[in-house]
């Protein structure tokens, strides 16, 4: 190979200062780049200089994510773009966003409920299965989170349970017990925090196949408070009186002996009169449930909303007052001397009850002590949300392409929040439902009914989502009166609450 001439040779000096000036250029953009937080508008001079997007500083609040800044030539969405750069280079804007939020939004809580559980001062009990750290009884030198009475020490919440009519034990109306200092109800109510309903699936065997109806009589009753506050017992009188055959094996109206089983005996009958002790919404007690596991058309007096508790549409004879007494026996005599439309009010039990009634049952696949440690733990998070540091979130994310959503989701009856992202140009119900069925289905997720529910109704692993509402809502609201409407109510929500909250009801 031929030296390099003596000219080559000569011409490289002349070359060297100007190499140098590029590598400390080159050098100080480096740095700029580094210390961006500090010298925001210098760094911002150097990247138009070099053609490097701009950069957002690490301190960016919400109020900077305006939906004003939806335009590709807006300062903030010049601005998160840059951030993206500087985070992680390529891929598409959209994907950029979401790394970006998981770390933006991802603000440290001071308490770990896995280290430092849920207290709630009560008997000893073992919840090692719940979904946030939680303990019953005393813990030496902590203050509980919870006591079931009214506490001295205001930072300890009082819990009132009962699963007794508020007609008997008006403790149990929720405006009085909240007068009395308690904060947190546990009642039959599915408007009280946490419900602590009669049903259950690893209670009753709901599914239980039919038997034959071999009695003469048309139903069965077991009433023994002869002194109840409603019209049960002129119920049952008018029935009788209407030539509907009944054998009473409760103290009262007594005419057969009451030493069997229950539920035995039932599976004999046509129809089993679930008559409660008084009529108060979601007041619905073992007695309704006893008649679906036998198979026996309950007919109620009771619940006003009884049907929200029905397995499916014409399962159960509601009589509300005593003018419906005539029009109740009526359809009895009709259905039992019909089989083809006696069969298809309890068709359920061959085909599976509605998703509404899987739903509801459903709530109890979670111990209602395990799901006021869960209650309780949210509140703390909610409160701690409040410091400044959780206000600053981004909570979503805008450049050229749009804007990206962060929200959180979790089942009914988890505590952990996942991440789901939705995008301006698709924030719709369709798009909310997918996202969630996409991100728990990658977490190869088992609803928490799966090992309860009967084996016939539990369906495949394919994920069904029922509801999704915020979770700060009531079951009875989440279960039968919020709803998003529309997508522009879905839109509304997000927009209104930044980083928002949101759980899911699977069946």
């Amino acid at each position: 190979m031929a030296l390099p001439s003596s000219t080559t040779r000569g011409r490289c000096p002349n070359l060297l200062p100007l190499f140098v000036g590029l590598v400390v250029v080159a050098e100080i953009a480096f740095l700029g780049r580094l210390d961006m937080a500090k010298n925001a508008a210098m760094v911002h001079h150097w990247t138009t200089n070099f053609q490097f997007p701009s950069i957002t500083t690490t301190t960016t609040t919400t109020a900077a994510f305006s939906d004003s800044s939806f335009s590709s030539s807006s300062s903030s969405s010049s601005s998160i773009h840059g951030a993206l750069e500087e985070d992680g280079g390529g891929g598409d804007d959209d994907g950029r966003c979401e790394d970006w939020l998981e770390r933006k939004d991802s603000v440290p809580y001071t308490r770990n409920f896995t280290t430092d559980p849920i207290i709630v001062s009560g008997s000893e009990q073992d919840w090692s299965s719940c979904s946030v750290g939680c303990k019953f009884g005393y813990v030496a030198n902590r203050v509980p989170d919870a006591t079931f009475n009214v506490p001295l020490d205001p930072s300890t919440s009082g819990v009132h349970r009962s699963m007794e009519s508020s007609k008997y034990y008006i403790e149990n109306n929720i405006a009085v017990a909240r007068r009395r200092g308690y904060k947190i109800l546990m009642t039959t109510s599915l408007s009280s925090d946490v419900p602590v309903g009669y049903f259950s699936w690893a209670e009753y065997d709901i599914m239980a196949p039919m038997h034959p109806k071999t009695e003469d009589a048309l139903a069965a009753a077991f009433i023994s408070n002869c002194a109840s506050r409603n019209f049960r017992l002129q119920a049952l009188e008018t029935l009788e009186n209407l030539d509907i055959k009944i054998d009473s094996f409760g103290a009262c109206h007594h005419n057969r002996d009451g030493h069997v089983d229950k539920v035995e005996a039932l599976k004999r009958y046509k129809f089993s009169l679930a008559f409660e002790n008084s009529n108060e919404e979601d007041y619905v007690t073992e007695k309704f449930f006893q008649s679906l596991v036998a198979g026996a058309i309950p007919v109620v007096v009771g619940a006003p909303n009884i049907e929200e508790f029905s397995p499916s549409h014409g399962s159960v004879l509601h009589i509300k007052e005593l003018g419906d007494v005539e029009s109740v026996a009526k359809t009895m005599k009709f259905l039992a001397a019909n089989p083809d439309a006696y069969n298809k009010s309890l068709s359920w039990k061959y085909d599976g009850p509605s998703d509404s009634f899987k739903a509801l049952l459903d709530m109890a696949a979670v111990h209602s002590s395990c799901r006021l440690c869960i209650f309780l733990a949210t509140k703390i998070r909610d409160k701690e949300e409040m410091a400044a540091q959780f206000q600053k979130r981004p909570c979503k994310c805008t450049t050229s392409s749009g804007t990206v959503y962060h929200l959180y989701v979790r089942e009914r009856g988890r505590f952990y929040m996942q991440s789901i992202f939705l995008r301006s140009g698709a924030l719709t119900l369709k798009a909310l439902e997918s996202a969630i069925l996409s991100k728990f289905t990658s977490l190869n997720h088992t609803p928490v009914w799966k090992k309860e529910r009967p084996e016939s109704i539990r369906g495949g692993d394919e994920l069904k989502i029922y509801r999704i509402y915020p979770v700060d809502l009531t079951q009875r609201q989440a279960l039968y009166s919020f709803k998003f409407n529309t997508d522009d109510d879905l839109r509304r929500h997000v927009e209104r609450n930044p980083c928002a909250k949101l759980e899911v009801i699977f069946v």
